[in-house]
């Protein structure tokens, strides 16, 4: 489910990753995510925000940037089961995938270092 707010970052918002363009954060106590991007700042759990990565990372941005039809330069980000869409420029899309590639990044570093820690514990055995 996908709500959108009127508020920005609270206390209990911790930063998972920001650009100058916008940030998520996760709220531990609600159990989501808020997307900060375009304006808005956007309730997302879980699934929905693997849903809004899904859909952002479909775009083929190589494809429309080297498309020379008249085709508006707007990509309408359309999440199913969510209430909540994006209309956004080609500018704004690459924006938002850094954005979420940097966030499941840092969601994905735990694994990362317990995986590098545990290959040099068994090369020193």
């Amino acid at each position: 489910m996908v709500t959108t707010t009127q508020t920005s970052a609270t206390p209990t918002w911790a930063n998972v990753f920001s650009t100058a363009k916008g940030a998520i954060y996760q709220c531990d106590e609600e159990r989501c995510w808020y997307v900060d991007f375009a304006g808005k700042v956007a309730k997302f759990d879980y699934r929905c925000l693997l849903k809004l990565k899904k859909a952002v990372y479909h775009v083929d941005i190589e494809d429309r940037l080297l498309n020379s039809g008249k085709d508006p330069d707007v990509e309408i980000i359309f999440i199913c089961a969510c209430d909540h869409c994006y209309v956004l420029s080609l500018l704004q899309i690459i924006a938002l995938k850094e954005i979420l590639e940097g966030t499941f990044v840092m969601l994905q570093l735990n694994n990362i270092i317990h995986d590098v820690l545990y290959r040099i514990a068994q090369y020193l055995d």
